[in-house]
């Protein structure tokens, strides 16, 4: 009786600790289907312990597989709370807390300064930056259809074009009658604004004023930089408008597309090839993302030797390609899928990285008063305006026309990547690159040669 009863007993223990054990099962995998951004719960646990161990023990390294968890931690934390928050989730909230507000921490000394350190010689070092908008622009372009290429690339210049003159004309108006200044206004709010971020836009501009007017370089750099990150800061959350007022008129945007002539998806290659190849091949992908590093460094050469920027000649290689249709299908197919990878798990991670090492908040709150706050907007709105405008008028899509033109307001090519992760359009990166470095050269060329003369 006593060994029936034992056997019971055990046979109960047994089915019990296999109910814990089912138990724990379903409750670790309903864990790792919940999500902060693309980190599975449990990892992103681990991942916090894991950074806060380093850090205690002042063993955090600068290297890619560090970078890949602290960036990718806090990015995707501080995009999730973006995301979250009711209002601002609506006009780009996710990019603009993955980027501003590691700035502000950064400046008042609320994170760690092992973390500070090890993003900041990461992203300097390793050239994050540049691989993230060589993967978007090479696989856009490649994704795109010719024709709608060469259409798009054409009319793209006329809305820029405007929008430029507008928003001089108005930004010069609104700050002279508040009393900054017709001078202080065109040099150290318009032309900072659209002259294309800090390393293609400040860094010129403050070089050329210092040996133009007499004025040291920092002194000029300082006047220049508040402006360029208001405007881009600016431009970020009127996309984030953008957005908005895409998905409640759809007939305005394109998702993605510029031309209203463009139709089907945005890779037409996958119903042209299906028969032939697969939109996703390990080795395709691989060989798309050697094409995308292969061009900008061609692009890296080009500088070097001729000084002509890299990002730009990348991008007329890649054009090129797909015009003489240079690549197979299945390349073009590989490339596509390298840009939407890099779109959805890096984006936020370089964001924080950007905020951490490129984004500094004391120059960003050096802009915050009445006048320049009221020039500056004034500044971004007539440039998206003017865009949202001709765009129409031009049969493109007006949303798509006016995120382009927010873009000459960016700050370089993070403000880029920024303002369109606010938007949801990467695959806007080819025309955001002309926006920015063609429009920022122009502008930054133009205003030395006109000052030359007549300063």
């Amino acid at each position: 009786m006593g060994e029936r009863k034992w056997k019971q007993n055990q046979r109960y223990n047994i089915y019990r600790f296999k109910q814990r054990k089912n138990r724990m099962k379903i409750f670790f995998a309903r864990a790792m289907n919940v999500k902060i951004g693309i980190i599975p719960l449990p990892v992103y646990l681990l991942l916090f312990a894991l950074i806060v161990t380093f850090v205690y023990m002042h063993d955090l390294k600068s290297d890619i597989l560090t970078a890949i968890a602290v960036t990718g931690f806090f990015g995707f934390t501080f995009a999730q709370i973006g995301k979250s928050l009711p209002l601002l989730r609506s006009v780009g909230g996710a990019a603009i807390l993955a980027t501003f507000i590691p700035s502000a921490i950064v400046y008042y000394h609320l994170i760690p300064d092992d973390i500070i350190k090890s993003t900041t010689e990461f992203t300097e070092n390793s050239n994050f930056l540049y691989l993230f908008i060589s993967a978007i622009v090479v696989g856009s372009i490649l994704g795109m259809k010719r024709e709608t290429l060469v259409r798009a690339f054409i009319k793209i210049f006329i809305p820029l074009i405007a929008g430029t003159i507008a928003a001089a004309a108005v930004g010069l108006t609104v700050g002279t009658m508040l009393g900054l200044g017709f001078q202080h206004t065109l040099l150290y709010i318009v032309i900072p604004i659209m002259a294309g971020g800090v390393g293609e836009g400040a860094i010129p501009l403050s070089i050329g004023y210092s040996e133009i007017m007499h004025m040291s370089q920092g002194e000029a750099f300082a006047l220049v930089i508040p402006s360029i990150m208001f405007g881009s800061l600016s431009a970020v959350i009127l996309s984030g408008v953008l957005n908005v007022m895409g998905k409640k008129k759809p007939e305005w945007t394109g998702n993605g597309k510029v031309d209203r002539f463009e139709s089907g998806d945005a890779l037409p290659l996958e119903s042209r090839d299906k028969d032939k190849e697969s939109v996703f091949n390990l080795s395709h992908f691989a060989s798309g993302g050697i094409l995308a590093v292969s061009l900008y460094l061609v692009g890296m050469l080009s500088h070097d030797l001729f000084g002509f920027p890299a990002p730009v000649m990348m991008l007329l290689l890649a054009v090129a390609v797909k015009l003489f249709r240079l690549a197979p299908a299945n390349l073009e197919n590989g490339a596509y899928g390298v840009s939407r990878f890099f779109s959805t798990a890096v984006t936020y991670p370089l964001l924080f990285a950007i905020g951490v090492s490129m984004t500094p908040w004391d120059k960003l709150i050096a802009a915050f008063n009445i006048a320049n706050i009221i020039t500056i907007v004034s500044v971004v709105i007539t440039m998206i305006a003017v865009g949202f405008f001709t765009g129409k008028w031009l049969n493109m899509y007006p949303i798509e026309t006016a995120i382009i033109n927010a873009c000459h307001s960016g700050q370089g090519g993070t403000g880029d990547i920024a303002i369109l992760s606010a938007a949801e359009r990467l695959e806007l990166m080819p025309f955001a690159q002309v926006s920015t470095r063609i429009g920022g050269a122009i502008t930054v060329t133009l205003t030395l040669l006109l000052l030359t003369q007549f300063y």
